[in-house]
Order: C-alpha cells, then structure tokens, then sequence
C-alpha cells in the first residue's frame, strides 16, 4: 500500500506523514518545490528517537496542485491520497490564492483521482464549513452550509473544496472528510493558528469572549489514518478534542510560559473601533486589514462542536489540549534558548 500525503511540509501533513511511517506504510510526500523541509524534521525529531532513519523511509516529490499533469505524475504507483494541502489566510489580498488552492486544487486532485479506479482519498476540510446560522445547538457533521452573505474568503474556500469532493464521491471516489477544530502542533510557530503560541510567548494579554474547538495534530493524523482503515467512505467526521473558550486558550498558554498577571478582556465595542480606525489607515498606507469582518465574527463567536457520529464509530482517545498545549510552550520555551540573540519576550 502506498500512500501519498499532499501539503507534507505543512503542519498536518507533517504529521500525517510521521503517522504512516509509524505505521510501517511507503509514504510518497509532496511539496512545493520552495518549500522548507526544515519544520517536517523537527516533527520526526520529536517523534523518533532514530528519527533520521526513520525520515529517510520518505519519498519526496514536487506537487503543483494547479497542474493536472504534476498530479498525475505524482500519483504513480499510489494506492491511498491524503489531501492535507491547502492555504489559510484572513486576508483580502490573498483571496485568489485561497480560492486557487484550496477549491480549484482539490478539484483538481478530484479529476484526477476519479481517473484511477480503485484510489482510495482522504479529505481534510475545517470546522467552518459547519455554517448554519439557523441551528441551535452544537454543531456536527449534519449541519450543511447554509450562507448569510458575511462567510470570508478561507470558510467559503474550504467549503467549495469540500464541495468538489462530494460531487467525487457521487461519480465514484472512495473518500472520506474530516473536518477538524483549531489544529495545534510544534515546529510551525509562525504559520496559521499556531501565530497565536507566538504572541502569547510575546506576552499577549488580551482575549475576546469567543470559543471554538481544539485539536492536536498527532490526533487529527490519527483519526484520518483510522478512517481509511476501516473503509468509513461516503462521509465526513468532526475531529476534535474539545471546545474551549479563548480566556482559557491563553490562560493555559501564560501558564506555560510561567507568566503572571491577569488576562484583559477586550469588549466588542472596542474592538469595533480599532478595527474601524485599521481600516481607516489602511487607505493611505495600502496594507491589508487584520481586523476584517470575519476575523472579528470569528473573535466573538461563541460556537460549541459535538463529535458523537467519531465516538461511535472510532475508539481514539484524544490528547487532552491542555496538556498538549503545555507541551508546545516547553518544546518553544527550549527553541528560543537555542538563539542566544532572541528576546525572551515580556510577561508583564
């Protein structure tokens, strides 16, 4: 059995390359021909003792997700895709890229695969293409997208991309979804959700009054793996461990960073105003703005997720997040006492 793993160079994707090799399965990794293989062997580092063996188990090749001819070429000899690829921004500016990758790409990825008979395809789509205004509760994989005109650009690019493997599935792919919270994992500080390790190290004290669901890589990798295992196509599973408001998200992360002092709540009024103000002198300064709608729809929302349809089908136990989180502060903590020249940031 061979697998390949779209987007290895990236957070999941990492993982979920450790995870087959772990398993004693071929892995053929695909990345970008830029892309830093740097952050993918210090995930081998963390989890192989003779990691270096271990990573060279890995057969790299270069995917362009835009090109059905690169596709092809990289699926020679594949039995099973994971399709971790994809781009996260909140951006304006990046709003083709997002739509170019994450709907066009796995579109693409669709075609092609449809072309193999027998390929077996696992999707990872996110958490916000659960988008139901109207329903009350927890949401869960039930909950289809209904739109209200304000969605951003990531939430409808993911959903479009979860769309095209849907309409896989009624033309015959064996494939399944997972739809997984706020991923957290080391070795990618500076990329998509985990930006927010590196402010609270920092010494971010502010939080608004939102929630969302959290989950470890190792298990997001995990859960996938499973999945394909026991043949569970035609669907698509919540993943997570649990929901947690950002109060306690940074809470737990000043812990690990042994800082003190009180968190500061940041009322929505005022955040209305700063973000009124960014935009303002984004005008002049032609910069992109951080506070856009669905960033701020995202800071104050306060939605809960239910992952009942995994629990009955997998037995996984879950690495409670508040201990993987205090795992993540102490592997940055020993980072940046490897870089004598980096401030240890401030506590205040």
């Amino acid at each position: 059995m061979v697998n390949l793993v779209t987007g290895a160079s990236g957070i999941l994707g990492s993982y979920m390359v450790a995870e087959l090799v772990k398993h004693g399965e071929k892995v053929v990794a695909c990345r970008q021909t830029n892309s830093s293989l740097e952050p993918i062997q210090k995930v081998f580092a963390l989890k192989f003792d003779d990691w270096e063996e271990q990573y060279k188990k890995v057969e790299w090749r270069t995917l362009d997700i835009s090109s059905l001819l690169s596709i092809e070429a990289a699926l020679q000899g594949v039995d099973t895709v994971y399709h971790c690829a994809g781009f996260v921004s909140f951006h304006a500016s990046d709003r083709v890229k997002l739509f170019q990758i994450n709907e066009q790409g796995t579109a693409n990825m669709v075609n092609v695969c449809l072309a193999l008979p027998g390929l077996l395809f696992c999707h990872v789509s996110s958490v916000g293409t659960l988008n139901n205004s109207e329903h009350r509760g927890a949401l869960d994989e039930t909950v289809f997208w209904k739109s209200t005109g304000k969605e951003g650009d990531y939430a409808i690019s993911k959903y479009n991309a979860e769309r095209e493997v849907w309409r896989g599935m009624e033309e015959g792919l064996k494939a399944v979804i997972v739809n997984p919270g706020v991923i957290l994992a080391p070795a990618f500080w500076h990329q998509s959700s985990l930006e927010l390790i590196h402010r609270a190290y920092k010494g971010n004290r502010f939080y608004t009054n939102g929630q969302t669901a959290y989950v470890m890589a190792d298990d997001v990798a995990g859960v996938m793996h499973k999945l394909v295992k026991q043949k569970m196509f035609g669907k698509r599973f919540v993943v997570f461990e649990n929901n947690y408001s950002y109060r306690t998200v940074f809470e737990l992360l000043r812990m690990g960073f042994h800082y003190k002092g009180k968190l500061v709540e940041v009322p929505a009024g005022v955040l209305k105003v700063i973000s009124a103000l960014e935009r303002f002198f984004s005008f002049f300064i032609g910069r992109d703005v951080v506070l856009n709608p669905s960033v701020m729809r995202a800071a104050f929302n306060k939605q809960s997720y239910t992952r009942e349809l995994l629990n009955k089908t997998l037995n996984h136990e879950f690495t409670p997040v508040p201990g993987g989180i205090a795992k993540l502060c102490e592997i940055y903590l020993k980072e940046q006492k490897s870089i004598p020249a980096k401030s240890s940031g401030s506590g205040a």
